[in-house]
Parts: C-alpha cells; structure tokens; sequence
C-alpha cells in the first residue's frame, strides 16, 4: 500500500483494521506476507478508521503522542514521535476497574496529558494511565505498524476532576511515579522532552494540519512518557502520583469479578 493505493483499497483495510480491533485483535493485515505502508499512508489508513468510528456515532476527544520518551524508543527500537486519536468511549474514570480479556495483551503506561483552551493553547495538565493492545505482527517493528493501529492505545483513565482542572504543572515540574502493586515500576520527570508541553503541542498540531485536521478546546492530548509501557495482568493495581500524591488509579480484574469496586 503506497501513495497509489485507491480509496477503495485503503476503506477496505480501514474496514479490516476496524474490525480486527473490536474483536481484539488488531492488526493482522501485518501478518500478512508481502505487506508493507509508508508513513503517510499509515496515518491515511488511521484517519479512515476514525472516519468509520465518528459515523457510527463516536467522538474524538483528542490525541496521543507516543513514542518520544526514553523508555519506550528503547523498548521499541523507534524513534518517533507519532500521533494517535483518542475516542469518548474509551476515556474511563478514576478508579475503574479493567477487564484485561477486553484487549490484547494489556500493557499500560503512566504519563501526563494536557486540555486545549479556548485559545488553543494548553489549559490544564494532569497524570493520567494510558491502556494498550502491546502487539506488535510485523517481523520487524515499525512507525507504520505503529501508527495504523493507533499507537497501540485503547484507552485511557483520567484522574478526579480537581487534577483535570489543574494548570499547576503546565510550567512546574515535578516527579512522576507508576506503582503496580505496591511497588514502584518507575520515576522520571513529568514530561518525556526538555521543553516540556509546548513542544509537544506544536509537533501536534503540524502533524494534524498535514492531514486537514486540528485540535479543538476542550480536546486532551497525551504527550507521552519518559517511562515505559509495562504489561498487566488480572490482580494488580496500578498508581500514577506526581511527587507521592496519588492522581490516577485502576485495578486489573478478569472478567469473572469485574464489577468489584476498586
């Protein structure tokens, strides 16, 4: 698939692509011997998907940056970064319980996330906890995988509204800590580069216009993490905090208790 692929070609993988993810299962088109996409095409094949989505009647709320910190272009073996679309029903509350059959191969990541103002500048920032389906089908990893299945994400949890109202840490640093279990997986400073959100928001909004699009108030735009993206399994909680002040939190349950509150 390249820059000649036709439209019908390119709806058919959305359409493929689309389906394998609610079944769980997302992106076996890479499994596929001989198939390959270039960057552009990739983010082509992940706006028709949103299309798809929006038509049935769910909503953007914003967008994921990924692959940018430390920890996960090591982990990955890419340097990014690369955008992702976040969708209304998949932001859960603090304190939710998550099924891990519901996705494949749960893995989450603890990072900060900013509000777009009125102005289309950053409102507010605060911690959130990042849900993926960790995945990879290709032989060898790639942006393009990466990006067509959406940056691996499929949900988020936001913290109570007192931190989504916060402009505290727009400017101010601070420690950002992931604990599963008791144990602290990590600790690094809020945002994955040295110049912090701005950054991140203009490389956004450049990608997003290179593709008709743009960010609208009240949107969130998780800037990624300079930790890494951890697997998890049935029986753990996971804490997000800034400077041991617990933000964000959910715990992993498979489905037979799921309804258990936290």
């Amino acid at each position: 698939m390249d820059q000649s692929t036709s439209d019908d070609d390119l709806h058919n993988l959305a359409l493929r692509q689309l389906s394998d993810y609610r079944r769980n299962n997302p992106g076996t088109c890479f499994s596929d011997a001989g198939f390959s996409l270039g960057i552009k095409a990739a983010y082509d094949l992940q706006d028709a998907i949103s299309r798809l989505r929006m038509a049935v009647g769910e909503n953007v709320i914003g967008y994921k940056i990924g692959c940018t910190g430390p920890g996960t272009t090591a982990q990955f073996g890419m340097q990014g970064p690369i955008r992702g679309t976040l969708f209304s029903g998949e932001a859960l509350d603090n304190r939710t319980v998550i099924d891990p059959d519901e996705f494949c191969h749960l893995a989450i990541e603890g990072e900060m996330a900013f509000r777009i103002g009125a102005d289309g500048q950053i409102d507010t920032a605060f911690p959130v906890i990042e849900l993926h389906n960790f995945v990879f089908r290709s032989v060898k990893k790639s942006l393009a995988e990466l990006i067509a299945n959406n940056g691996l994400n499929a949900g988020i949890v936001l913290p109570g509204i007192d931190w989504q109202q916060s402009d505290k840490h727009i400017k101010e640093s601070g420690k950002l800590s992931l604990v599963i279990n008791d144990a602290e997986i990590g600790t690094a400073g809020l945002w994955p580069n040295q110049d912090g959100p701005i950054s991140s928001l203009k490389w956004l909004s450049s990608n997003l216009r290179d593709f008709g699009l743009s960010l609208v108030s009240g949107q969130i735009v998780l800037a990624g993490t300079s930790l890494g993206l951890y697997p998890v399994k049935s029986g753990d909680v996971v804490k997000v905090s800034i400077d041991d002040r617990l933000a964000v939190e959910c715990k992993i349950t498979a489905s037979q208790g799921s309804d258990s509150p936290l």
